[in-house]
């Protein structure tokens, strides 16, 4: 049971003994398979994105740290 998403990306795949073929795609199967990178992209984006604003969140939390250390001792 694959879906057509599955099936259009198995045709990315190269197949044994076809070296010099190429494996074309419909408009629509290339467009599932863009779609689909694209969404991971996005994903993997968004995680670093997280990441980041993170490690923003510590350094600013350590500089105020030290500036009222500083201030009351």
């Amino acid at each position: 049971m694959s879906t057509p998403l599955e099936r259009a990306l198995s045709r990315f795949r190269r197949q044994p003994g076809a070296e010099g073929e190429t494996a074309r795609l419909s408009a629509a199967e290339f467009r599932a398979a863009a779609e689909q990178r694209l969404r991971t992209l996005e994903r993997e984006v968004a995680e670093v994105k997280d990441r980041v604003n993170g490690l923003i969140f510590v350094v600013a939390g350590a500089v105020v740290t030290q500036v009222v250390l500083r201030l009351l001792g």
